[in-house]
Formats: structure tokens, sequence, C-alpha cells
């Protein structure tokens, strides 16, 4: 799995929308960028003359790309869950605010991890608040443990914020002071294995005779694992790689599991 840690420009875009809303005055060198030249109009092409490269068909292509890395951002989630945020300044003058955000995702195939604000202005809290999302698994993931992930964005110390929060797929850590650290627990590492295992629903007994380690206990699992029983049928099969699934076999023990 890439651990790469990525800024990517709607990122830093977005967070520099976010900043400028909150303050007008403030103007984050960080994030500064030299005003685009607006392109030259396309001359047409003289009757019987064939139309010189670099004009119109490059402005598409211009358009293309920038339409491909929005359907790219848009494919991206939240990993499972926040380990820890840490937001650290430089010594020396300018100051930056760097801040380190690590986790866990369902399986390992994730990448490209970023942290994405959540909202735009001034928030009543002073809090900023972000989303770290990343590229999830082509395929359905076999459920054989989380995997660790990093994110990391500057911001300079000019900035009006005087916390972080960053969230996940189910849960959010908080920085209440800059700079600081703070952690959460990582989820436990759940029906891993779990193939083979008896399933056990909630408030029904175990078989006998079977030991405590050869059992799966549903209140152990996720609030939103999908349990697939031998008589049941499937109405959505859209991906979601935040999600476990189980399939029962006609004896009751796990046949199949693993992260959409």
């Amino acid at each position: 799995m890439s651990r790469r840690s990525r800024l990517t420009p709607a990122a830093l875009a977005a967070l520099g929308a976010l900043l400028a809303a909150g303050s007008a005055a403030y103007a984050p060198a960080a994030f500064a960028q030299a005003p685009a030249q607006p392109a030259a109009p396309a001359q047409p092409a003289a009757p019987g003359q064939a139309a010189q490269p670099g004009t119109a068909g490059e402005q598409r292509g211009g358009a293309d790309t920038a339409a491909e890395s929005t359907s790219q951002s848009a494919d991206r989630l939240p990993i499972l869950a926040i380990t820890s945020v840490e937001v650290l300044r430089t010594a020396h003058a300018p100051a930056v605010d760097i801040v380190v955000v690590r986790g866990v995702t369902s399986a390992e195939g994730w990448g490209e991890g970023e942290l994405v604000p959540l909202t735009r202005g001034s928030p009543s809290d002073g809090v900023l608040d972000l989303v770290f999302v990343a590229d999830p698994p082509d395929d359905a993931s076999p459920s054989a443990g989380h995997a660790p992930i990093q994110a990391i964005l500057p911001i300079s110390s000019e900035h009006p914020f005087k916390g972080v929060r960053v969230r996940s797929a189910t849960n959010s850590v908080v920085v209440r002071s800059l700079p600081g650290y703070a952690e959460a627990k990582a989820p436990a590492e759940l029906c891993n294995p779990c193939v083979g295992k008896h399933f056990v629903a909630k408030g029904a007994a175990a078989p006998s005779g079977v030991a405590a380690g050869e059992v799966v206990r549903e209140e152990s699992l996720p609030a939103n694992v999908r349990i697939v029983r031998p008589a049941d049928g499937i109405d959505d099969m859209r991906s979601n790689p935040n999600r476990l699934t189980i399939v029962l076999g006609d004896d009751g023990k796990i046949i199949d599991s693993g992260w959409e």
C-alpha cells in the first residue's frame, strides 16, 4: 500500500479559500499563487489552411484534466479511524504550523492520504475542521487486519485557528491548543481471520462445545456490518470499503468476509 502523504492542488485551494473567507486580512504566504494569465483566444484557420496546434485543442485538454482531477477527488473516501493528530510549529520565521495525522484503514490497498477542509469560513469555536480521505482499493479487501496511513498539511502560523479537529469514517480527534498533540485508541482488529468460525447473533447463545476463540459475536462487530445469511438477497451492490460484509453458510459458520 502506498503510504505517501500528498497535498493535492484541490486540497490546497480549498484550504486557502477557507482561510481567506475566515479573515479578509489574512493572506497566508504558503498558499499564495500568481494570478493566472488569460489564454490568448484561438485564431480561426484561414480557408484551406489547417488549424495550428496549441490553441483550442490545448484548452480543451486543460478542461479535461481539471475535470479528471475533480473526479479523482470525488472518488476518495474517509479512512476508517484517526489514531493521532499532532500540530508542530517551525522554530524559524516565517513560522509554519504542520498538521501531522496518523490513522488506520480497513485493509491494505488504500493510498494517497490527504487532509481536506470540512467547512469554509471562520468557525465560531476557532477549530479548523479537516477530513482524512484517501484512495480506496479498486476491489474488495479480505478482513486480514488494518493498515497504517499518514497525511501532512502545512499552514501559516498567522492563521486564525486555535485548534485542529480531524475526522474519519468512525471517529474524530481534536487538538485544542497549538502546537499540540492528541491521540485515540486504534479500533480493534475484527474478524481477523473469521472464516470457518461460528457466527453468533445478538442475544443468541454460542453452540455448545465450541471454544470461545472459534466464535464471532455480532455485538463485537462494527455497527454497519452486513450479515448475509443463506436465504438473504442483496439489494445494494454499491462499494463501501469501510463496511465489513460477512457471508454465512447453512451451518451458521462464516464462509467469507471482507471490506467492500
